[in-house]
């Protein structure tokens, strides 16, 4: 006889599920999506095809954290039911498929609590993500496109849309730096905790004695901010370089000097753009990256005179957060959480979601304690 009883780990998930409901401020969320609604069904709305694209990508955004949040209500009730069902039946499969969907709703409630605590100024916006290869040689280079798969992969497997802006390819193997966009909501939040030093000891596959060898990339991950657009560059502030494109090993992807580098004199910020067809496309494009950046650096010195955020991005983001062991033990540890996995190949395939939980968690902690 089946006496299958789930009702306390039910009711921690309803208490969970409130708690979050609370956070998200639901009412808040019916009244945005209601008013755009109404701007996404204006008839002059693709007169401006730039703001359009922003209306129908916020009301798609929250309708789906809404579709979130009314699907696990009805998930639980109908959890509830399936255990009444297994137990007035005793029916074996019944309870397994219960027991199988509770096992569901707690990852899936855990990945939704994760995001409330996405909270930060900037967390909502898309992500702008620099790898640049450090000390180690071709491994290092190779290390840092390891990096860049990784997270190609990771945003792949979340279906989110992603733009390759620039690629410096290294002479050996691997590359010298990339950066590309990711266009998701929260997509900033989410990767943000992926910034700072990683690290990679393996025995070298460039080298001939089968030594370990210890290599570094770092990570920098940037919120994609129209506002930036805003921030005045006078031109006598930046220099401006154009060059050919290029691939793997300096072979020449484009016959044409369509690559732009601009440096921002002042401060000596270089942005580089080679992946859009045009030199005025690849400006463009590094241009607003370049704003973005300023921006930022203007708000962290803001910061830094109020003594609120200055010190706390260069203490968790510029240290070394994570190893990978490629030798011996095969691991993956974040130095921060202490977030670990014992198979390195899954991670660098994409499978980050554990690592970045933990990491969100972790910063909503730190946070707390200050």
């Amino acid at each position: 006889m089946i006496e299958l009883d789930l009702s306390p780990q039910i009711a921690d998930l309803r208490s969970t599920l409130a708690d979050i409901v609370a956070v998200v401020n639901v009412d808040k969320l019916r009244a945005d999506i209601a008013d755009l609604s109404e701007k996404a069904g204006a008839p002059d709305l693709w007169d401006d095809t730039a703001n359009a694209q922003k209306v129908t990508s916020a009301l798609s955004h929250r309708q789906a954290e809404l579709g979130r949040i009314t699907s696990v209500e009805q998930r639980l009730d109908d959890l509830e039911v399936l255990v009444e069902l297994a137990n007035e039946g005793d029916d074996e499969e019944s309870a397994a498929e219960a027991r199988a969907e509770l096992e569901a709703l707690q990852k899936t409630l855990g990945d939704l609590e994760v995001q409330t605590l996405l909270s930060g100024e900037y967390d909502e916006r898309s992500a702008i993500v620099t790898i640049r290869s450090g000390a180690g040689g071709d491994d290092a280079t190779d290390f840092a496109e390891m990096l860049m798969r990784m997270y190609l992969r990771w945003a792949e497997q979340h279906k989110y849309p992603v733009k390759v802006m620039d690629t410096s390819y290294a002479e050996g193997a691997g590359i010298k730096s990339a950066t590309f966009e990711v266009e998701a909501p929260y997509a900033f939040g989410t990767l943000s905790v992926e910034a700072g030093t990683h690290r990679l000891a393996r025995i070298s596959p460039f080298g001939s004695a089968d030594k370990r060898q210890t290599s570094f990339a770092a990570v920098e991950v940037i919120p994609l901010m129209e506002e930036a657009t805003a921030v005045e560059v006078p031109e006598g502030d930046i220099r401006v370089d154009v060059f050919r494109s290029s691939g793997p090993g300096g072979q020449s992807v484009n016959t044409t000097d369509s690559a732009v580098r601009i440096t921002h004199l002042p401060t000596g910020i270089v942005v580089s753009m080679q992946n859009e067809k045009s030199q005025i496309q690849n400006r463009a494009a590094a241009m607003r990256v370049l704003q973005t950046r300023l921006l930022l650096l203007q708000k962290e010195e803001e910061a830094a005179k109020k003594k609120e955020l200055a010190g706390t991005i260069t203490a968790s983001w510029g240290d070394q957060m994570r190893s990978y062991f490629l030798y011996g033990q095969q691991l993956v540890k974040d130095l921060r959480t202490g977030y670990e996995s014992g198979n390195p190949a899954s991670v660098f395939d994409g499978d980050l979601d554990g690592f970045i939980a933990a990491g969100i968690r972790w910063r909503a902690g730190a946070k707390d304690e200050d």
